[in-house]
């Protein structure tokens, strides 16, 4: 058997793995690269997945970085179905609609921009009619409950408490006389989040295929962080500024709802402050919640079960059209924008820092992850200035960054979750995380649990054979040079950004302290034009 690594190898998105057996060939996830350029041009590239001759799909929840790519493999030749829980179908439904939608606008937006040079018509990376087509190929399947996708092949979900609806995936292939058990973290939620359960335990397993995207730290406090973004909403409040949120539709808009809902409880932050969820896929995402609360916690339940909705407040609008939209810039005086993207590489959100980036009496509040290369890891880096919309905006708003909204494991989260394997000791693979985080988890799992781990790289591929060691193949011209690239590109913009920051700051030290930096800076500045001149 084999596995081969189409993505979330190194890096954070783009998940999706590919397996081969002697009766079938199929993955889990197809989730969309999201990040810089380099990464991004790998969704243009369908052979890698080879579509035609991919017999089915296991996915593990609905975000986009796990499922994204699925209406462009449809587009380009598969034929099989896709297995999901039901909240998971539901979700899809909408997220990949909108997703095409994009596809649509940025392809017909590039095509315009094109032509007035004289260049090519840019095609969608998929439309909003194989989105449908994708949609009809779902099958959903509760969780516990076993099913055989294809001969020698069982798998079951269980609840990986990161979304509505997620799951990790127990998977048994038999294969010459002999069962290979392998377990697919997807995203591991963490334990005592708003809305979803926490996750079940791990069952035991020959291969264990691990996220590690915070294997490097741990999770603010989820009072703390609440008190946060209490802390920022009256900073924007008393200034008249408005609070943006970048915030992915599923789960996280939802989850900042119900925090809101709390505050507003707890006298925490003003009763007259208006708060938008500007983002019409978030709008009908919610709907979606409400129609599974099967799906959620027993807290959560018993909210509704008492009349109190915890995803609502006084003040609450949803805008839904583009007038709306820009109805909220027109607005005087303090206000709470909840908008999608997370990563504010898309949607509306990008139209909302435009307007309030450079406002000093207005902030934005992260409060999920922020991939290598997008905007929002630029602006969290602590650029001075950002490009958004073709136009230079400066940074002046005050940067909130608050991890304890992030509904991934962290590391001790990780850590603890992994301490159920009683039985059996799995080989690990740390996936859906960038280089550094998963190679600070490889040297914690080792030390404290004896396992063998392994950091599979972009179009790796392992063969795999319980009680022998696993032997790894790779496209050298298609993997390794570009993955080293990318990682290391986006590597050196983060850190020109923080250079950058603290370059800023040297007026207010001691000359000492300017005198050293600027020894420091410039001895770097040497190193990278050697390096350079090498190359």
């Amino acid at each position: 058997m084999k596995v081969k690594f189409l993505g979330a190898a190194g890096t954070v998105t783009g998940s999706c793995h590919a397996i081969t057996t002697d009766t079938a060939r199929f993955a889990v996830d197809c989730g969309m690269h999201q990040g810089s350029d380099p990464i991004e041009r790998r969704n243009l590239d369908a052979s890698v997945y080879d579509p035609r001759h991919m017999d089915f799909f296991l996915l593990t929840h609905a975000h986009i970085d796990h499922s994204g790519l699925l209406p462009r493999m449809v587009r380009t030749g598969f034929s099989g179905k896709i297995y999901c829980t039901p909240p998971t179908r539901d979700l899809l439904g909408i997220m990949l609609e909108d997703s095409a939608h994009i596809q649509e606008m940025e392809a017909e937006w590039a095509s315009r921009k094109n032509k007035r040079h004289g260049g090519r018509t840019v095609e969608a990376l998929y439309t909003q009619a194989d989105a449908a087509a994708t949609v009809k190929r779902l099958v959903p399947v509760p969780y516990g409950e076993p099913f055989s996708p294809a001969p020698g092949v069982t798998a079951i979900y269980h609840d990986a408490g990161h979304i509505l609806g997620s799951a990790f995936i127990e998977l048994a292939v038999e294969q010459n006389g002999r069962r290979t058990r392998m377990l697919f973290s997807g995203d591991l939620g963490r334990p005592d989040q708003l809305l979803v359960n926490d996750p079940d335990k791990p069952v035991d397993a020959d291969y264990l295929f691990l996220e590690g995207t915070y294997g490097d730290r741990d999770h603010k406090d989820t009072e703390q962080s609440r008190d946060e973004l209490a802390q920022a909403i009256a900073y924007a409040y008393q200034g008249g500024g408005k609070v943006i949120i970048p915030a992915f539709a599923v789960e996280r808009t939802q989850e900042v709802l119900f925090c809101l809902h709390i505050l507003l409880k707890e006298g925490k932050i003003p009763t007259d402050m208006p708060v938008f969820v500007d983002s019409p896929l978030a709008i009908k995402a919610t709907e979606i919640f409400h129609r599974h609360p099967e799906y959620m916690d027993a807290e959560t339940r018993a909210y509704f079960d008492r009349g109190e909705n915890p995803l609502s407040l006084p003040g609450l609008r949803f805008t839904e059209s583009t007038e709306q939209s820009r109805e909220i810039n027109t607005l005087n005086g303090p206000a709470i924008v909840i908008a999608a993207s997370g990563m504010c590489n898309a949607g509306r959100v990008k139209h909302h820092l435009r307007h309030n980036l450079w406002r000093p009496e207005s902030c934005v509040v992260f409060v999920g992850f922020q991939a290598m290369g997008t905007p929002g890891r630029k602006i969290v880096d602590g650029v001075k200035s950002i490009r958004l919309l073709g136009e230079d905006i400066n940074v002046a708003a005050r940067v909130f960054t608050i991890g304890g909204f992030s509904s991934h494991a962290g590391q001790s989260q990780i850590l603890a979750w992994l301490t159920h394997f009683k039985v059996n000791h799995p080989q690990v693979f740390l996936v859906h995380g960038e280089q550094k985080a998963l190679t600070i988890l490889s040297g914690l799992i080792k030390e404290r649990f004896g396992l063998q781990v392994r950091i599979p790289q972009y179009l790796e591929e392992y063969t795999l054979e319980p009680g022998v060691e696993p032997t790894v193949a790779v496209d050298e011209a298609k993997a390794r040079p570009r993955i080293d690239w990318d990682v290391l590109l986006g590597e050196l913009a983060g850190r020109v950004a923080r250079m950058q920051a603290k370059k800023a700051d040297l007026a207010a030290r001691t000359p000492e302290d300017q005198a050293e930096w600027r020894q420091r800076l410039a001895a770097v500045d040497g190193e990278l034009l050697k390096l350079l001149s090498e190359m």
